[in-house]
């Protein structure tokens, strides 16, 4: 049987800002599908530094020409749509169309700080998402737009110029609820999960195609994706711990670390990589953007460039 349509992106991750130009173009001619930044305004308290995803991305897609640039994600109820929609358009601009948009919510452990410092009640966080995703595609196509909800109120909104993709920017969805899965299967474009086993990633894409056959809604240009972490490296052992290192925290009495980081994470030798891609493509993903666990930027690079020259090919 002839192996489905894959791509692959990775993250900006490790990468310094003045390097971000220089990163991009190099993603490019390695082959990339797409490059991708995540955000945080304030990462846990004391904050692991973080920057925005917007602005990477705008830098990432001015110095290239054909790769997609992505929010892997942009945490979308700490803004008020009518300026997300403007960011998110200008994005597009100057990306000349290639800009899909990664959003959720942030549910990991230790980010409500930056809910409270920006007067957003964390707790409304998934209604807030669920009203401005229809928003976000009117502000996009529409003139005048005028919107009286729960949470956000506004009167004869015109952005112009409006995003060069039409309807707008493709919208996946991240999460790991099912809540999540539902806003993708009914208002998303893509689904995009983060930290799950390849027995969660298949249970999760079956339940978006259960819930959006239940809504009507046709699936065929809809994107199955990951966020993966990767650690690649010719000495496996060295692989797993860095990948134990990064995700030793999510263990439990029943499962070590060790176990959890193979379970989570694409860990060892390239082959090893194309076994655990094939895994996931066999559980319904079809596009990969590898978040490489690694020391610093120069690591970084090493598992890109690795995984470009020996991981891809396969694939393709």
């Amino acid at each position: 049987m002839a192996t489905p349509k894959v791509t692959f992106g990775c993250a900006i991750g490790h990468i310094a800002p003045g390097h971000i130009a220089e990163f991009a173009q190099r993603a490019e001619a390695l082959g990339y599908d797409r490059l991708v930044s995540g955000e945080h305004v304030q990462d846990g308290n004391p904050p692991i530094p973080r920057l925005l995803a917007l602005p990477v991305l705008a830098a990432a897609a001015a110095a290239t020409r054909r790769i997609r640039v992505m929010s892997g994600i942009v945490i979308a109820p700490l803004y008020h749509p009518v300026m997300l929609a403007k960011l998110v358009a200008t994005v597009d601009h100057i990306a000349g169309g290639r800009f899909d948009f990664g959003i959720g919510i942030s549910g990991q452990r230790g980010t409500r700080i930056e809910y409270d410092i920006l007067n957003v009640p964390v707790e409304t966080r998934g209604r807030r998402a669920d009203e401005m995703l229809p928003l976000l595609r009117r502000l996009w196509t529409e003139e005048h737009v005028t919107h009286q909800g729960t949470h956000y109120q506004f009167e004869d909104a015109t952005l112009l110029p409006q995003p060069v993709q039409r309807p707008g920017p493709p919208i996946w969805i991240a999460g790991r609820s099912e809540a999540a899965m539902r806003r993708a299967a009914t208002l998303g474009d893509g689904w995009y999960p983060t930290l799950f086993t390849v027995r969660r990633l298949k249970e999760s894409n079956d339940t978006v195609r259960s819930l959006a056959a239940a809504n009507g809604r046709d699936l065929s240009t809809f994107h199955f994706g990951v966020s993966q972490t990767t650690s690649i490296s010719d000495d496996p052992k060295q692989a797993l711990a860095v990948a134990v290192q990064n995700l030793g925290k999510y263990a439990t009495a029943q499962r070590s670390a060790e176990d959890v980081a193979k379970a989570l994470s694409l860990t060892g030798t390239t082959q090893a990589c194309i076994k655990g891609i094939e895994e996931r493509i066999d559980a319904g993903v079809r596009d990969f953007m590898l978040s490489f666990l690694a020391e610093d930027e120069q690591d970084t690079c090493r598992q890109m460039e690795l995984v470009a020259k020996e991981v891809m090919p396969y694939f393709r």
